[in-house]
């Protein structure tokens, strides 16, 4: 069943007013749940709130209709991800979408768990609109679901003389804040709350994780292949004046105002570009991503790791892990021409001496068989995502060990490390995105077969799936936690076993080398 399918209505009270959604299923069958879709949690970011931290939303009157998903932030489609995240026209971008078997109000400690997940894109793309994050799933495990939208690229984090910094920040920030004062509304209990995301989504994770504002909005965390930004100010204020000065007007919320929405996205594309593909690659190397989260000194006081290593949510139990070829599919239409390039001499293009090409080939000699090509993609995927891994493991710990010395402080949660093995027939790799639609129990989605073949494994779908849905109600992982550079990692791969391995093992820079 879609959701745009006929079906019994149902309605909810909410303290921002009464929302008309839909029973997917007989209401209390197994299985059925009700979606409430397009619900703001703020007022529409155009005109005078343009640029401007968001408002929450003035209570309506009647009922809202919730049948259809809201507005997205992404225009078009700019083909940054595989996961089908389609975009919505419109104005009202700030909205979540609801997904729970028991829309009825929970009295206090009686609710459901409730996860909330942010979508990735590398913060300039991406929707919440996507099927693949309808919480279906999730509810036959009696957990209530729900998706944020935020606002993206130069509008959600770009520097503007006199705006708020890390609008898009505020944006998770607000919608938490809904979240804590509405879900019980929808059955769900705003103390048993899990954030999660994928990529940028799970960037999002950690920094709101790191972040002391958002302490409490929240209670565990899931971060799936975890891209954290942590842009220096400095940096965000050098882009953000370029861009304003290739679109001939002054850095100020006026003057960035009389550009159209289309142009800002035309000169923020301009403004980060580089001297070509390798310079491009390089630089993300080096400087991370170009939009994201920047490092203000308020809101995101300090990079995320060295938050965590002040004990900064170490209260807060972790999850966080990726693909073990999240990039190796980028570079696919360059293997014919890197065929016959020794990989030594593409890693000392991205900036390995001698010595640390020849430690990283030797821990990776099963990618090498397959082609320089595959040989790059593994070391931007170890970069970029594996070892950051790694890198907030031996944060956390630190955090902890800080955390107990303090005499008012409470006992530190733990973190736990996986690892996505299983490769895809399509692509031949564990590649960027695999994983999400084993994480959503959502297989049968026709935009599976594209990213994972026609038939891929249920049982692993199962032990991702089980493993998130058990974490969200609470229990902690069954494999061991990770407390240092020697990461034990759940291996999650065909045939399902309870395999562990060493992170670290498949990745000896767990402490990036300079490229400088």
């Amino acid at each position: 069943m879609t959701l745009t399918e006929p079906d019994t209505h149902v309605e909810v009270d909410t303290r921002s007013g009464r929302v008309r959604g839909r029973w997917r299923g007989t209401p209390g069958s197994p299985g059925a749940s009700a979606a409430f879709l397009g619900i703001p949690f703020a007022e529409a970011p155009v005109r005078s709130r343009r640029f401007a931290a968001p408002v929450p939303v003035v209570p309506w009157e009647g009922v809202r209709d919730s049948l259809a998903f809201g507005a997205t932030a992404q225009r078009g489609d700019p083909g940054v991800t595989l996961i089908p995240e389609p975009s919505v026209p419109g104005e009202s971008t700030l909205n979540v979408n609801v997904f729970t078997p028991r829309p009825a109000a929970a009295a206090a400690g009686s609710g459901l768990p409730v996860l909330v997940w942010i979508h990735g894109g590398g913060y300039v793309a991406g929707s919440p609109a996507s099927p693949w994050y309808d919480g279906r799933g999730f509810n036959g495990d009696g957990v209530v679901t729900v998706s944020v939208s935020y606002r993206l690229g130069f509008d959600g984090f770009g520097w503007i003389a006199d705006a708020p910094a890390n609008r898009g920040v505020l944006d998770w920030l607000c919608a938490l804040e809904w979240m804590r004062d509405h879900v019980a509304a929808f059955g769900g209990d705003p103390a048993r709350v899990t954030i999660a995301g994928q990529s940028a989504g799970g960037g999002a994770v950690l920094t709101l994780l790191g972040m002391p504002r958002a302490q409490g909005l929240f209670h565990r965390a899931w971060a799936v292949s975890p891209a954290t930004a942590d842009i220096p100010a400095a940096r965000a204020e050098a882009v953000g004046r370029r861009l304003a000065a290739l679109g001939g007007v002054e850095p100020t919320r006026a003057g960035l105002g009389e550009l159209r929405e289309s142009r800002v996205h035309e000169l923020q594309e301009q403004a980060t570009r580089g001297d070509g593909a390798a310079h491009g690659l390089r630089s993300m190397l080096v400087d991370g991503l170009q939009w994201g989260p920047v490092v203000d000194g308020d809101l995101v006081p300090r990079p995320t790791r060295d938050s965590f290593a002040a004990g900064v949510g170490a209260g807060v139990p972790l999850v966080l892990g990726a693909t073990d070829d999240e990039f190796s599919m980028a570079f696919r239409d360059r293997a014919a021409r890197l065929r016959w390039t020794p990989p030594s001499l593409v890693l000392g293009r991205m900036g390995l001496d001698g010595s640390e090409r020849r430690t990283w080939l030797r821990a990776n000699r099963d990618v090498q068989r397959r082609g320089t090509a595959a040989v790059l993609g593994r070391y931007v995927t170890d970069r970029i995502f594996r070892a950051p891994v790694v890198a907030t493991v031996v944060a956390r710990a630190t955090g902890a060990s800080a955390r107990a010395g303090s005499v008012d402080a409470s006992a530190p949660a733990g973190t736990w490390a996986y690892r996505f093995t299983w490769r895809s027939p399509e692509h031949d790799f564990a590649v960027h995105c695999l994983d999400v639609p084993f994480l959503f129990d959502c297989l049968g989605d026709e935009h599976v077969e594209r990213l994972a073949g026609s038939t891929p494994p249920q049982e692993l779908a199962d032990a991702v799936h089980c493993a998130a849905a058990a974490f969200v109600r609470g229990e902690n992982p069954s494999w061991p936690r990770a407390t240092g550079p020697e990461v034990i990692a759940r291996v999650f791969d065909v045939p399902v076993s309870t395999l562990e391995d060493a992170y670290a093992s498949a990745l000896p820079l767990a402490t990036p080398p300079s490229v400088e």
